[in-house]
């Protein structure tokens, strides 16, 4: 039998599972976490599954009740609204600032990306759709040079459950578009187009998650 696992970094790793499966509604608001589950579930030891929600309480992602340990916290529509009207306000920003400096070479890279992507969504691969679009938008936050703007928007979107997005066929039909729209506000330098894309890019995943909550539910 294997033996639960911990390394550098773990506990990281845990409470980015667990914001995903809150974001995405798989963990519903007042339902209890059980540390014992988690660590079963994740393959590692309690030590940093108790760590991960100790981060997600300071982030009010769950809540400590007596006699009942670590519940899902309250999460409204306004409350997705919110953080993915700030991650679109920062990362709209980010992408104008790079359609005024973007270099060939750049340009060309994430050119590249968006290309392995389109291939990965053509096949479904979720795993590999997930980490090329964090790698495309990594890219363009990259080259924008605005280390503390980048920053922020790395805490952010820490709160996007990017499995659930890469795995939903809505998502995969706009994100072609979307960046089909980036590049090309990219390659003629039209830092305004390339804001109001990427603000769109991220306001319209929003509403694409309220209405899987709402499907699911988890408002009632």
């Amino acid at each position: 039998m294997a033996q639960p696992v911990d390394r550098p970094q773990l506990s990281e790793e845990v409470a980015a599972s667990l914001r995903g499966r809150i974001m995405s509604g798989e963990l519903r608001p007042g339902t209890r976490v059980r540390l014992e589950e988690v660590a079963a579930q994740l393959g590692v030891s309690i030590t940093p599954v108790r760590e991960a929600l100790l981060t997600l309480r300071g982030e009010d992602m769950v809540e400590l009740e007596p006699r009942k340990g670590y519940v899902v916290a309250p999460l409204s529509k306004q409350d997705v609204l919110d953080l993915f009207q700030l991650q679109g306000n920062i990362a709209g920003e980010l992408a104008g600032r790079v359609a005024e400096r973007i270099t060939e070479s750049q340009l060309a890279e994430l050119t590249l990306t968006n290309q392995l992507l389109m291939r990965a969504v053509k096949a479904r691969r979720t795993v590999d759709i997930e980490h090329l679009e964090f790698a495309f938008h990594r890219s363009i936050n990259l080259s924008a040079q605005a280390r503390k703007l980048s920053w922020f928007l790395h805490v952010a979107t820490r709160y996007t459950p990017a499995r659930f997005y890469a795995a939903d066929p809505g998502w995969r039909d706009s994100v072609r578009d979307d960046h089909e729209a980036l590049l090309t506000a990219f390659s003629t330098r039209d830092a305004a187009a390339a804001r109001a894309v990427m603000t769109r890019h991220f306001t319209d995943g929003a509403q694409l998650l309220i209405k899987h909550l709402d499907d699911l539910g988890i408002w009632e």
